[in-house]
């Protein structure tokens, strides 16, 4: 079965065709970067009206890559569910409306899944497992027993991980976008230079939970305070020496996750999955086996949206097509009644 999957929840145009939820057959990506650099961070107003004049082209070129027409594609899927208001309503409307005119089945597909199947497009991954979700908007630790079964175990209590360093970012006039320009820079700086403060929530309903609005100030703010003596104030040592806390923070808590639940695969998704600390410093614990996907398929894609759509196409269900998007998921709750969270409807 191939599926269609559209992905706009954000800044990219994306969209890929995938065969049986895990061969790829086309993933074209237009990125909106250098029309958001400029101001730092996403504009929502230029993202949506960029996804209505590239998604057209880019589908074209998603078929034309695969060397296939509209009548053979089994399915349709988009992602109305969490982001930017506008930009979800253009992929949404698109797919439904082609859905629609082709008499072909529909799937409204939320991102997070997507982000959290990413790594089995390229990987045998069998479940249960700890799900580590890590990006500009959200993150996650979650035991993981399904494709669209998620019991969170813990969360961010205030900003993403990934906000954090675009924060960060933008504060010391990095560029945009600052996940990626921080941990190139991290690589000229020493993470031993500055000791940058880490949540102290050890106990309870929040031992698995993650925050960064400390950390973001301590950068930020009171870098000075922080500088270990010897090294010296620069804003590769700043950069290197906040990555390396991010990192660490995401990690104490997931390792807490492990040892808790006994589960010692781990898969990463989300745009901060790609960065090289992260993924280094899980590495280093040789009783875990990590699982990441590539580069390519860590940021938003279409792929992880057409392999979640086969899954729910296996399984005989559609989506009606007066689904419409969300902006935003209910709040996290700890335990599977939150898999609501997670619905498509």
């Amino acid at each position: 079965m191939v599926v269609l999957g559209i992905e706009s929840s954000c800044d990219e145009t994306a969209a890929a065709i995938v065969k049986d939820g895990k061969e790829i057959l086309s993933n074209v990506v237009a990125t909106q970067i250098p029309f958001h650099e400029v101001y730092k961070g996403v504009v929502p107003e230029i993202a949506s009206r960029k996804h209505a004049e590239w998604i057209l082209p880019v589908v074209r070129q998603c078929l034309e890559e695969a060397k296939l027409s509209f009548e053979d594609i089994d399915a349709i899927a988009s992602t109305n569910r969490p982001g930017l208001m506008g930009s979800l309503l253009v992929g949404l409307t698109f797919g439904k409306t082609l859905a629609w005119a082709l008499g072909k089945p529909f799937y409204a597909v939320n991102h997070m899944q997507g982000h959290m199947y990413a790594a089995h497009l390229v990987n045998d991954i069998q479940y249960p497992y700890i799900g580590l979700l890590v990006s500009g908007g959200h993150s996650i630790i979650a035991r993981v027993t399904g494709f669209d079964e998620f019991e969170i175990l813990g969360t961010t209590i205030d900003d993403s991980v990934g906000e954090a360093f675009d924060k960060v970012a933008k504060f010391y006039d990095l560029g945009y976008p600052g996940g990626v320009i921080i941990d190139r820079l991290s690589k000229e700086g020493d993470p031993k230079a500055y000791s940058f403060p880490m949540p102290k929530m050890d106990k309870g309903e929040h031992r698995y939970d993650v925050s960064f609005s400390g950390l973001k100030t301590a950068v930020i703010h009171q870098s000075e305070m922080f500088l270990n003596k010897g090294y010296e104030k620069s804003v590769a040592n700043i950069a290197a020496s906040f990555q390396e806390t991010a990192c660490r923070t995401l990690v104490s808590r997931l390792l807490r996750a492990v040892e808790d639940t006994g589960l010692t695969t781990v898969v990463a998704g989300g745009g901060v999955a790609a960065n090289s600390r992260l993924r280094a410093m899980l590495s280093e614990h040789k009783e875990l086996n990590c699982i990441f996907p590539p580069l390519k398929l860590c940021g938003d894609n279409g792929a992880m949206i057409a392999g979640v759509a086969y899954h729910f196409l296996s399984r005989g269900e559609t989506s009606p097509l007066n689904t419409t998007a969300c902006a935003r998921i209910p709040q996290f709750k700890r335990g599977l009644a939150n898999l609501e969270a997670f619905g498509r409807r």
